[in-house]
């Protein structure tokens, strides 16, 4: 069966797949480079295991191709509308983070996460704004990933759009589909997205 569902919860994360470095516009171009400050911070701490220190706390901006989102939900779930665009306040707590990265066993539970995205229509229209919010659970065994939950929580839209937000997050939350895709998307932050930040942030260039 395939569900409708906004997938606020990647774009607060500002994980997955986007358009490869050659083929992204101005726009992309700049939002990847205004995330590689929040992702240094969220790296160090996976690296470091220090629970010592500021929680992480970033502005993200991050614009979603049509064809990126279709290929990241991967056929179990249907993404009616055309590309997107999604703005969030990210919050990751230092010491939960710094625990499940040295823990044999560990459930990491996000605060509350809110993403307003600009949903485009594939025919002519007006885009559809959309407020969402998430609380996240992820259980972590040896520093990985080993399940996780999405949480959605309350959310806002227009009367055209709402019933599908509405009946998607309730289904996932009560069949945990985005589950697995939510485990696959940690896994590969911490380790090849965290090894990409190593290399692009300036202290890493050779002399």
């Amino acid at each position: 069966m395939k569900v409708t569902l906004l997938a606020g919860l990647i774009a607060l994360l500002a994980l997955g797949q986007t358009a490869r470095a050659q083929d992204q516009t101005l726009e992309e171009q700049a939002e990847k480079e205004a995330r590689k400050a929040c992702e240094a911070k969220i790296c160090d701490i996976i690296a470091t295991r220090d629970p010592a220190g500021a929680d992480v706390t970033c502005d993200i901006v991050k614009t979603w191709r049509e064809a990126d989102l279709v290929k990241m939900l991967g056929g179990r779930i249907n993404w009616p509308w055309g590309g997107a665009m999604c703005q969030s306040k990210v919050t990751l707590e230092r010491g939960p983070l710094a625990k499940a990265m040295r823990e044999p066993a560990y459930e990491m539970s996000m605060p509350t996460q809110t993403a307003r995205c600009t949903l485009a229509q594939k025919e002519d229209g007006d885009p559809y704004v959309v407020e969402i919010s998430v609380a996240p659970k992820v259980k972590f065994e040896n520093g990985k990933a080993v399940e996780g939950q999405v949480n959605w929580g309350t959310a806002t839209a227009p009367m055209a759009i709402y019933p599908l937000i509405y009946a998607g997050t309730a289904l996932d939350n009560s069949t945990n589909v985005l589950g697995p895709e939510l485990v696959r998307l940690v896994n590969a932050f911490t380790a090849k997205k965290c090894a990409q930040v190593k290399v692009e942030l300036p202290s890493s260039t050779p002399d």
